[in-house]
């Protein structure tokens, strides 16, 4: 970063309350530019991410990328009220993922907050918002995957819907969650005024979907599941090469179309009056994926991806975790980062921040910190003594 240059988000004061996935990473996208995130886990129920995917010598690897750039503070919300509420009026924004009525149960409703801190935005996330018949019943990212329509559209034609493997519904989630927030902030620089941010799971996977719902309305058009295929395009679809890799190729552009059959020694389908538009071409993907396929059959990954170089056509490989970190593509992004890390011992390779700014670009300044690292140095920010401190460990409410 330029010398003299702040972090876009420096002086954004950050409380987490949230668990899992979408909160937490909502947080953890703040914290790459820079905002002070304070993490806060129960005492004696540390975030359960701690515990999801793989671990080494009993700590949770997936946790050293969803906690980096956090202090790691803990409490218990339900009996240290008055310790959070003094925490929170120096805060800028608190994100929070507790079923709705929860807070308010505990005395730390929005009302509350904001009589403490105005310009506190609030970011609520939850499975189904903060009203309707669903709102108050428990439900993770896989239900968004399942109720917002992704599922039902995913896998093979003649398979079940079919759910991704990592936090998609969540994933989406934290990135909608911290636009919201920066959107609150923005108007609080106007209003002076914050505000409550209602999150709810199930809605921005369903965004993501496209034009589905207007199709439906309109023409009552239900989109099935096309496997690998678009209806929209073709070919489109993941072919083996000679091998025994994958590749994936997409024509969702007419020129690119033209080019892909006629490298693979099909030009006269071009003529074709079907061939003019992605739509009429998804009716001939049997076709249009013989001709390819059995191309790409014939050759290896490399010659495959020299030929559609040279043609100017899209191709890319289908990488498991191995091709990525070996992608000369991602490494010249600088996608792939090495933390160093004291509770590992050494460096901790994960993803890079999200975007890069060409003056002020974000940083992953420390991997996440074990349960309660930092507890004592944000207790004592907002004037518990020592003594207090203690009396409140003896107590179990840090």
């Amino acid at each position: 970063m330029p010398a003299g240059r702040a972090a876009p988000l420096a002086g954004i004061r950050v409380v987490e309350a949230a668990t899992l996935f979408a909160g937490p990473l909502a947080a953890t996208f703040l914290g790459d530019f820079g905002a002070d995130v304070t993490k806060i886990e129960h005492p004696a129920r540390p975030d359960a991410a701690r515990g999801h995917g793989a671990s080494k010598d009993g700590v949770g690897l997936w946790f050293k990328t969803l906690g980096r750039n956090k202090r790691l503070a803990t409490l218990d919300l339900s009996r240290g009220r008055d310790v959070f509420l003094e925490l929170i009026r120096e805060q800028d924004v608190l994100v929070e993922n507790f079923r709705p009525g929860t807070l308010e149960r505990w005395g730390l409703g929005p009302d509350v907050l904001l009589e403490a801190n105005p310009r506190l935005v609030i970011a609520r996330v939850t499975a189904f918002g903060q009203v309707g018949p669903w709102s108050s019943r428990p439900g993770f990212g896989s239900l968004a995957e399942a109720m917002s329509g992704f599922a039902a559209v995913t896998g093979e034609p003649d398979g079940p819907p079919t759910l991704p493997p990592f936090g998609l519904a969540d994933g989406i989630t934290a990135l909608a969650t911290a636009y919201a927030v920066l959107v609150a902030l923005r108007e609080r620089d106007r209003s002076g005024q914050g505000q409550v941010i209602d999150m709810a799971i199930i809605e921005p996977i369903l965004m993501m979907l496209g034009g589905q719902i207007t199709a439906y309305q309109q023409t009552g058009y239900v989109q099935p599941r096309l496997g690998n295929r678009s209806s929209n395009n073709a070919p489109r679809n993941v072919y083996q090469t000679s091998d025994g890799r994958w590749v994936a190729v997409s024509t969702s552009s007419q020129s690119i179309a033209e080019r892909v059959v006629t490298l693979v020694g099909r030009p006269d389908l071009v003529a074709q009056p079907w061939f003019g538009t992605g739509r009429e071409r998804a009716q001939h993907a049997d076709e249009l994926d013989e001709a390819v396929g059995s191309w790409i059959g014939e050759r290896s990954l490399d010659e495959v991806m020299l030929a559609f170089e040279k043609a100017e056509a899209a191709v890319g490989p289908v990488h498991d975790i191995r091709g990525i970190v070996e992608d000369p593509q991602y490494a010249a992004l600088g996608t792939i980062v090495e933390v160093d890390d004291e509770e590992l011992g050494g460096p901790v390779a994960m993803q890079n921040v999200l975007f890069r700014l060409s003056d002020t670009p974000g940083q992953i300044r420390w991997a996440g910190r074990p349960h309660g690292a930092d507890t004592d140095a944000v207790l004592a920010e907002i004037g518990i003594t020592p003594e207090q401190l203690a009396a409140l460990r003896e107590s179990g409410v840090v």
